[in-house]
């Protein structure tokens, strides 16, 4: 049995997440390629697609969700992800029960006098043709359940029915709540699952995006239990990890060499290639556990340095300042700091701030850039 290094199993996971190199992919290939992104901070996707992909523009995943191409909805771990439409179709069934749980431990108490099954179903025509923030879900359910909290209402009929958020919420450049609708209404009848074992394809899908990798791995980032059972029956290829734990990986996918050079990379708030493993020793080389900012997204994150999580990075801007005379100067400017974990060698700060410069070129166009590094913590 092959057995691979802490670095080739670093190379492998960077390789599959597309972080060795910009691919000349589509947004569409990307998203199912890696299996979703993380969307819970809105604009994230952006720059997760940016530091991925060697011709992404904003519009490219735009246009992708007004289009319905690709959703922003509740699938792995129960938490916002962008996936392509027909992946959700095909996944989603797997997550209602980890959904029903979350409520369950949750907001049981809210629901008081109030029949799951049958909010389901008046969550169904509810939003069938209507898109309703959580508050406006709540309000109108609480109608019919007056003895029920509205809020916990309102979390009931988005997990125990299949819904979407809609734009303009997660669209670049603009600012909006989020807002749900029934999924099938959204995509269509012709956004049906795709055909095979739906657990057969997440797990095939997940060693795609992520492996090599072990079972506990794969149900850290999906959230669902039992997998072994699931691994036992697909022909898999079995590896060594550096700790001898045994590893799981696609038949035909090479591994590239464990001295491949990795460039730096920006990284955006709750990137999957930090979340997605019970063993985070192959990117996080330290005890820090990887940030979880509130926001809408793009303006911090975390880098990777040789392939390894050793600093974060945040944008401050200026959209003006006010002169004495009371007119307004217009040097609009972005500020990038990259604070690093440890100390930086020449090279590696000189490109860190090349490809600082090419992520303020992408998220502040049209204003003055400056990247910075602050003192490490």
């Amino acid at each position: 049995m092959t057995s691979l290094s802490l670095r080739a199993l670093n190379r492998a996971t960077l390789d599959r997440q597309l972080l060795l190199g910009r691919h000349p992919m589509t947004a569409r290939q990307a998203v199912r390629r890696l299996a979703g992104l993380q969307g819970q901070a809105p604009l994230a996707p952006y720059v997760g697609l940016w530091t991925r992909l060697s011709a992404f523009t904003p519009d490219a995943l735009s246009d992708l969700l007004t289009a319905r191409t690709v959703v922003r909805a509740a699938v792995m771990r129960g938490t916002v992800h962008v996936v392509d439409a027909a992946d959700f179709a095909t996944f989603r069934p797997l997550f209602s029960p980890l959904l029903t749980a979350v409520l369950d431990t949750n907001f049981r108490r809210g629901l008081a006098g109030a029949d799951p099954a049958e909010v389901a179903r008046d969550a169904a025509e509810l939003l069938t043709g209507r898109t309703l923030t959580r508050a406006q879900i709540g309000r109108e359910l609480a109608a019919r359940w007056p003895g029920a909290d509205p809020m916990s209402l309102a979390y009931a009929a988005t997990y125990l029915h299949p819904v979407v958020q809609v734009p303009p919420r997660g669209i670049w450049g603009k600012s909006a709540q989020a807002t749900w609708t029934s999924a099938q209404a959204w995509l269509g009848p012709e956004a049906g699952p795709e055909a095979g074992e739906p657990v057969d394809q997440l797990v095939l899908r997940y060693l795609a995006a992520f492996g090599p990798a072990t079972v506990a791995d794969i149900q850290m980032w999906s959230g669902l239990t039992r997998l072994r059972e699931v691994t036992g029956g697909l022909p898999l290829r079995r590896l060594r990890g550096p700790d001898g734990a045994e590893l799981l990986d696609l038949a035909d996918v090479p591994l590239p060499d464990e001295d491949a050079p990795a460039p730096p990379r920006f990284l955006p708030e709750y990137d999957n290639v930090l979340l997605s493993y019970a063993d985070r020793r192959r990117v996080i080389p330290h005890a820090r556990q990887p940030p979880l900012w509130p926001g809408n997204g793009a303006t911090q994150g975390t880098v990777l340095i040789d392939g390894l999580w050793n600093a974060l990075w945040e944008i401050t801007r200026n959209d003006g300042s006010t002169r004495k005379d009371g007119s307004t100067r217009r040097d609009r400017s972005a500020v990038l700091t990259v604070t690093p974990f440890r100390a930086l060698t020449a090279p590696e700060e000189a490109d860190l701030a090349e490809e600082g410069a090419r992520l303020l070129a992408f998220t502040s166009p049209g204003q003055v850039h400056d990247v910075r590094f602050a003192p490490r913590p």
